[in-house]
This record gives structure tokens, C-alpha cells and sequence, in this order.
């Protein structure tokens, strides 16, 4: 159930929701909707939790998830992902419990960044809280994707996948629950 608070902000107020596992709290933004995705996988729950910016325009590789650098996966509050099982994510072991997710692009790809740092705005990143880095198995999708989707798909009982796309990249990388 996702609980409501409002928030002044100077003159105005703004609308802010506990995202449904309770650990982000995202704003509504009509740019980049909050969305979620889960699985369960072993019996355990997984989900990641973020806001979906679309392209509107813009260039996304090399522009928005700009080459060798670091970019905040999603927009607004930093996207979240919540465990409650061991999971290997390609070959980077993550102790359940709530991470933030963080991409860093480059010609080649994009490497997912898993960080132990959490509750913090989308683009506040140390990277001394890295829990560590999987790099991704990137695509060109058949078309463009305009708004950022993130999704978490079942192969198995207790074998899946992390699906990012946007632009003109889709990424992908295998998840287990141990």
C-alpha cells in the first residue's frame, strides 16, 4: 500500500509517495512517472523501484548516460532495488537487503553499478558504496524505446534476467536467487 505525505515547498506543494516496499520515496512527475517492476524468484521477492524518464528528444547514449561517467538509473529519487533473497547478478554477488542501481555507459555497453548507498537523490553517487559492477549484455532493440523500462523476467524457479532499455540500447543481465 503506498502511503501519501505532502511536502511544502516554498509557495507550493508537491506530492510525495513511499514507493510499495516502503524504502524510496519518489515525487510525482508527469515527465517521468514513477514505475516499479518485481519477480519472485526461489520464493523470494524481488523488485526494483524508479522514475521513467522518456527521451523527448534528446540523445540518451553518449548524451544522457553520458560515455565513462556515471548516470543515475532513472530520474528523480535514486531507483532501488529491494531483496529479500541472496541474488547473483552476473557474476556480482548481492546480500539481500535495499541497493540503488546506477548505469555507467560507454562505445561498448552499459555496466550495471550496484551501491550500498540508499535513500539519497538520483544523483548523489559515491563510488566508495559500490557493492560492485556487472557489465551487461547490450542490444539495439527493433525500434527506440521513448520512456525507460526497467524489467525483472522469470526464466526458472529461481533464474531471471534485468532488462533495461531506452533509446537505442537494451541491456541485459542475468539474475539468480541463492
Amino acid at each position: 500500500m503506498r502511503t501519501a505525505l505532502f511536502v511544502g515547498l516554498g509557495l507550493g506543494a508537491a506530492l510525495a509517495v513511499f514507493a510499495s516496499t516502503g524504502n524510496r520515496r519518489v515525487t510525482q512527475n508527469p515527465l517521468s512517472p514513477s514505475a516499479e517492476t518485481s519477480i519472485t524468484l526461489g520464493g523470494h521477492a524481488i523488485t526494483i523501484e524508479y522514475n521513467a524518464p522518456s527521451v523527448r528528444g534528446r540523445k540518451i547514449e553518449g548524451g544522457l548516460v553520458p560515455n565513462s561517467r556515471v548516470w543515475r538509473l532513472g530520474a528523480d529519487a535514486a531507483t532501488t532495488l529491494t531483496t529479500d533473497a541472496n541474488l547473483t547478478i552476473g557474476d556480482l554477488q548481492v546480500p539481500k537487503g535495499v541497493y540503488t542501481l546506477f548505469i555507467q555507459g560507454s562505445d561498448h555497453g552499459w555496466t550495471l553499478i550496484v551501491s550500498k548507498q540508499t535513500g539519497q537523490w538520483g544523483l548523489s553517487y559515491d563510488q566508495s558504496q559500490d557493492l560492485g559492477r556487472v557489465a551487461m549484455n547490450t542490444t539495439k532493440p527493433g525500434s527506440p524505446v521513448e520512456k525507460l523500462k526497467i524489467t525483472l523476467k522469470s526464466s526458472g524457479a529461481s533464474d531471471g534476467a534485468l532488462d533495461i532499455a531506452w533509446g537505442n540500447t537494451q541491456a541485459t543481465v542475468p539474475v539468480k536467487a541463492r
